[in-house]
């Protein structure tokens, strides 16, 4: 499926990639509106219908993926909230087996996200896949998201990589299109980011299943 040949640079996401999307999806969808909602004295799908446009305002920004700036907006501890279902952090199916053979290769990654670094520590925490990374680059050390041009310029000068010898693998589609106009030639999407999801349909990127499919 992929020829490991011509791919000197891996680049992987991690939410809805590497991990189980519902973590998140149910935390933004759910919990927290729930918990917001109490506060406000408002049964959760007043809640939902206040708080998904401020939300969607924000999506592919920087601010959508900041802890802090949530936090401030809410007069909430985010990051703390998301404490109450860390167990819900999972890898997706196969992600670990992936990460071990990219190891055997001597192939190994580097993470590329735009979860905020508080984030990144938790699901690390959970998880134990930062030893398989080279490098684990932020969106938010660089200052913009991964949905802007900028950022692969940034990342660029930073990792020095050849777009041609490149493989990036997001559940994000407007990540791997911005990714495609920077150049990056193995771009792969992911079927089912959230578990409990319906599978995405769409001929626009080849999509992994299962990352046991991919040698």
């Amino acid at each position: 499926m992929i020829d490991w040949n011509n791919i000197d640079t891996i680049l992987l996401d991690m939410d809805g990639t590497l991990l189980d999307l519902h973590f998140d999806n149910y935390f933004w969808q759910e919990y927290l509106p729930v918990y917001w909602g109490k506060i406000q004295g408002v049964d959760s799908d007043t809640a939902k219908r206040e708080l998904m446009p401020r939300f969607k305002s924000r999506e592919g920004t920087l601010s959508w993926y900041c802890l802090d700036f949530w936090s401030e907006e809410l007069n909430i501890d985010i990051l703390k909230l998301k404490e109450d279902i860390e167990h819900l952090i999972r890898l997706r199916p196969s992600a670990l087996e992936f990460l071990q053979k990219l190891e055997e290769m001597d192939k190994p990654p580097i993470l590329v996200t735009n979860a905020h670094q508080d984030l990144i520590n938790m699901k690390f925490g959970k998880t134990g896949i930062e030893k398989f990374f080279r490098d684990v680059i932020c969106s938010h050390t660089l200052g913009v998201p991964k949905e802007e041009v900028e950022f692969w310029e940034n990342l660029k000068s930073v990792l020095n990589y050849v777009p041609e010898r490149t493989l990036l693998i997001d559940d994000n589609l407007s990540v791997l299109r911005t990714a495609r106009g920077a150049g990056i030639a193995w771009l792969y999407s992911i079927a089912r980011p959230d578990s409990h999801a319906p599978e995405r349909h769409t001929a626009e990127f080849t999509a992994i299943h299962d990352f046991k499919d991919v040698f």
